[in-house]
């Protein structure tokens, strides 16, 4: 059999235009935005328009801590929409916006794989429609008219020291991540250190995934803490009089984009914060569009149950009062023997020990989706040809002595076809009642939240604060920021903060370094372990493989 690339299969896919698209799932042509012929743009009038709707089901995915031996949690998320339509229910997929710093970094393309993928691929991981242009522009917009005020005569008194907002760009760029600027004598502004972080880990990104609409979007910007006066004041982005100018830039990337599966499934593809350093999820307009579309609305968040699916839970379905109906946990056999300590050139060959030795890494993720958020879960194995039966039998037994069902996924080579029995455990799911809850009340002091998250979610001894985030913690209660739901910023390849800490670890403590309250998105976030907001290129960038042709046609993403 002819190996194809991801990019490959993309391109040979003949797409139905985007308004067919949009009809398919009761999108009026009035609403619909086009962004040439296979993207649109869809108008917020119609989420206020659909309210009376009743929503659709609501189907998490989420995965287990990831090894490079890879998970495919997005392509589990559309072969699974697709599945979903195969068995005859009417589904709409939300996913997020792939970020250029990774797609020319370490991953490539981040649109799904092999035949499940949402199309244009290459439009969707190159530019898209510019929401991240609009966003880096809004949060640079800010850090100018803020540097600007300052150098105007500092009628805010703000302390140049005191000044917590970064420039943003959508790229891998470690040379970023701490600068000083404003040389050059006075004319040129106030010498100070600075930075910069990626623009999926900007505030304006979280901001503009949790707002439900422009009026919200400016109430939030206006909010967002800059820095603080000589007297400790904080101030804002409404103090300085550059919230209805970011809005402006960020109206119409504010609209959901519409595009559609290599099998014609519509997908809303907006927002995209990453869930190591952000929250992790798309955008709740995106969201809830889908669920007034669909029968089911099918959305992802980043990374594993610790970091995505708790933000996921914890931050985006308090904010906008969302109920999930059901959870899929995604798990490959060779990840999990990585965790059970093989190395990645033996995940060929079967060995269950090592596969014992991982599972508790699933297990885990497994617990805290059932027992500490009390949803109703199914483990889909994104299954690959070197799985033996007696290793899938292996995590089925041990996944049902939870309680919990396992389904296998070849969606990846099958498409729609390869998910139909997870879509089939996901409907049965989703029609039982539960009892979700969050993982704590956000009302709490925030070191117990971050207590409560760390050993409820990472299964930790504790946390420990370092003498400036204890002094933060008390200065954002002082301030009134103390109830506040909390991000965390942590590595995504442990439980742990020690990314070398693999499986179910025990007997560590969560260390915060910082923390900081992100008052536009409304919540504080914890910085831990040694998780950075701008990352660095590989030593072989994936970059080094793309291409374009004479015609135009890109190659190399995946």
């Amino acid at each position: 059999m002819e190996y194809k690339s991801d990019i490959e299969i993309a391109q040979e896919c003949v797409m139905d235009p985007i308004t067919t698209v949009a009809d398919r799932c009761g999108i009026a042509p009035e609403y619909v935005e086009q962004y040439g012929r296979y993207k649109a743009k869809i108008d917020l009038k119609l989420l206020a328009d659909s309210a009376e709707r009743p929503n659709g089901k609501l189907v998490l995915v989420t995965a287990i801590t990831p090894t490079p031996a890879g998970e495919g949690k997005t392509t589990t998320t559309v072969g699974l929409g697709d599945a979903l339509r195969k068995i005859g229910r009417k589904s709409v997929i939300a996913l997020r916006e792939p970020s250029l710093g990774p797609v020319f970094g370490v991953k490539g393309g981040a649109a799904g794989g092999g035949y499940a993928q949402v199309v244009p691929m290459e439009d969707i991981n190159l530019h898209f429609t510019g929401d991240f242009h609009a966003i880096g522009a809004a949060n640079n917009l800010l850090a100018a008219m803020l540097d600007n005020h300052i150098y105007q005569g500092n009628a805010l008194g703000i302390d140049p020291k005191s000044i917590t907002w970064r420039r943003c760009v959508d790229m891998n760029d470690r040379q970023l991540r701490f600068v000083v600027d404003g040389l050059g004598g006075r004319v040129n502004g106030t010498p100070r250190e600075d930075g910069y972080d990626i623009t999926v880990a900007s505030e304006i990104m979280a901001v503009f995934c949790l707002s439900s609409d422009i009026t919200d979007l400016k109430r939030r910007l206006a909010s967002i803490i800059v820095a603080y006066t000589y007297d400790g004041k904080p101030v804002t982005a409404g103090d300085l009089k550059a919230a209805g100018a970011m809005a402006a830039l960020l109206k119409d990337a504010l609209k959901p984009n519409l595009v559609q599966t290599l099998e014609h499934t519509p997908a809303f593809v907006h927002g995209g914060p990453f869930a190591n350093i952000a929250h992790g999820c798309n955008s709740i307009v995106a969201t809830k569009l889908a669920l007034k579309l669909g029968d089911y609305c099918v959305t992802e968040a980043g990374f594993g149950a610790d970091l995505g699916a708790e933000k996921f839970l914890d931050i985006k379905c308090r904010m906008a009062g969302l109920w999930p109906d059901a959870v899929v946990i995604v798990a490959t056999v060779r990840a999990l023997k990585m965790h059970g300590g093989l190395d990645k050139k033996q995940l060929g060959t079967e060995d269950l020990e090592a596969l014992r030795r991982g599972l508790p890494n699933l297990l885990q993720h497994v617990e805290n989706i059932t027992q500490v958020y009390h949803l109703p879960a199914v483990v889909a194995i994104n299954r690959f040809p070197t799985d033996t039966e007696a290793e899938l039998r292996l995590v089925e037994d041990e996944c049902r002595k939870l309680g919990v069902n396992v389904a296998l996924s070849q969606v990846w080579g099958k498409g729609g076809e390869g998910g139909v029995a997870l879509a089939e455990e996901v409907v049965r799911l989703c029609e039982q009642p539960n009892g979700f809850t969050f993982s704590y009340d956000a009302e709490k002091p925030i070191v117990e939240k971050l207590e409560e998250i760390s050993q409820k979610i990472y299964h930790a001894d504790g946390v420990e604060l370092t003498a400036g985030a204890k002094k933060q913690a008390k200065q954002l209660t002082e301030l009134g920021f103390g109830g506040m739901p909390i991000c965390m910023a942590k590595t995504q390849y442990s439980f742990s903060d020690d990314p070398k800490l693999l499986g179910a670890p025990r007997g560590f403590k969560i260390t915060v370094r910082n923390l900081k309250v992100s008052a536009g998105a409304g919540f504080i976030v914890a910085l831990t372990g040694d998780v950075m907001t701008m990352p660095g290129l590989p030593k072989v960038p994936a970059a080094e493989k793309i291409d374009v042709d004479e015609n135009g046609v890109i190659s190399g993403l995946f």
